[in-house]
């Protein structure tokens, strides 16, 4: 139905910088919310940024004036620009999208596969 990609994951030095992409490709009608999650060993999946299609954001506390979400409506694609990165930023980070299917009456959540982040000391 709808296949999430996810980009721009790796290893890096704290206070370093890293940019991810997210793509979402399918029978898309439309797409209310986008947003990343994250999860790191041995912790529950969090929410990171979420952005909606009026460009309203969302942050969790932890990554306000660091991090910044985006999204090319066009392109279906959100972006999460990752700056003065942290070691406690490490763990998978997950794109998410609500999406509304072509002939489908609801939304529904899609996820990607997931993308490493790695932040060193």
């Amino acid at each position: 139905q709808v296949q999430l990609v996810e980009s721009g994951g790796g290893l890096v030095q704290a206070g370093g910088s890293l940019r991810l992409s997210c793509a979402a490709s399918g029978r898309i009608f439309s797409i209310n919310v986008m947003g990343w999650y994250r999860q790191a060993p041995g912790k529950q999946r969090e929410l990171v940024a979420v952005v909606t299609s009026s460009d309203s954001t969302n942050y969790t506390d932890s990554v306000k004036g660091r991090f910044t979400i985006s999204r090319d409506n066009a392109k279906n694609t959100v972006f999460l620009q990752m700056n003065r990165l942290k070691p406690e930023d490490t763990a998978v980070y997950y794109c998410n999208a609500h999406v509304l299917t072509v002939g489908s009456s609801r939304s529904e959540d899609s996820w990607g596969q997931g993308t490493q982040v790695t932040v060193s000391s």
